[in-house]
């Protein structure tokens, strides 16, 4: 089993920037295709970015263009989420995820998952 660590969120107020890391600990994240992902209370998981394992595709959901930036740092073996502008309903567990292959937004594909990194935004 690979393992995935979020780190990263926290309290924030409305309009306000968090940046998320995802970070392996016994593997490699060179060749994996990587997705953030979040979760609401009472809500399904949703997709929110995803890069390619060269840091070259990216994907965003609707919600996060404009706001959120996904980048990748193989040598540290590090993927980031870099969160603007921030709103109240982008409170929820933020969750990275790994897999094989090309990205995709489906929550499905992926093979290995973090505990997840709570964020909050409130005044």
């Amino acid at each position: 089993q690979l393992h995935l660590v979020e780190s990263g969120g926290g309290l924030v107020q409305p309009g306000g920037s968090l940046r998320l890391s995802c970070a392996a600990s016994d593997f490699t994240l060179d060749g994996y295709a990587i997705g953030w992902f979040r979760q609401a209370p009472g809500k399904e998981r949703e997709f929110v970015a995803a890069i390619s394992w060269s840091g070259g595709s990216t994907k965003y959901a609707d919600f996060a263009k404009g706001r959120f930036t996904i980048s990748r740092d193989n040598a540290k073996n590090t993927v980031y989420l870099q969160m603007n502008s921030l709103k109240p309903e982008d409170t929820a567990v933020y969750y990275c995820a790994a897999r094989r292959g090309a990205l995709t937004i489906v929550v499905t594909f992926y093979d290995y998952w973090g505990q997840g990194t709570q964020v909050t935004v409130s005044s």
